[in-house]
């Protein structure tokens, strides 16, 4: 399987120059849309103890992409914490979330064609 296998659906061809004017606007170089584009899923928020310290651990993650030959590109996604939501109203939270967090993951991974996933998560 090629590297580009998925992300190619984005940045060849000449039918796909709208969709490279849109990475170009967030920074991309025709360098970078060479490589395999591999989606970030961070779970990074500030209410979160377990997932406070996630924004830094995605910035090594994304050296690492790049210096694998990959072009990182990082999203959130929610991440509800079971210690803070339990003893009140927000314990129905805990399964529901969970079904949304690998529904929004597995959505930006088909919106924006990636060619390999990592998940942070805490």
């Amino acid at each position: 399987m090629a590297l580009k296998e998925r992300s190619r659906l984005l940045t060849e061809g000449v039918e796909r120059a709208p969709h490279r004017a849109m990475l170009r606007a967030i920074g991309l170089t025709d360098e970078d849309l060479q490589r395999p584009i591999i989606g970030i899923a961070n779970t990074w928020n500030e209410i979160n103890t377990c997932n406070h310290h996630m924004r830094e651990l995605a910035e090594h993650v994304k050296r690492g992409v790049r210096d694998a030959g990959g072009m990182p590109l990082e999203f959130n996604t929610v991440a509800a914490n079971d210690a803070m939501g339990m003893g009140h109203i927000g314990m129905k939270a805990s399964l529901v979330s969970r079904d949304l967090i690998a529904d929004s993951i597995e959505l930006m991974a088909t919106a924006y064609q990636f060619d390999a996933l990592v998940l942070i998560g805490g």
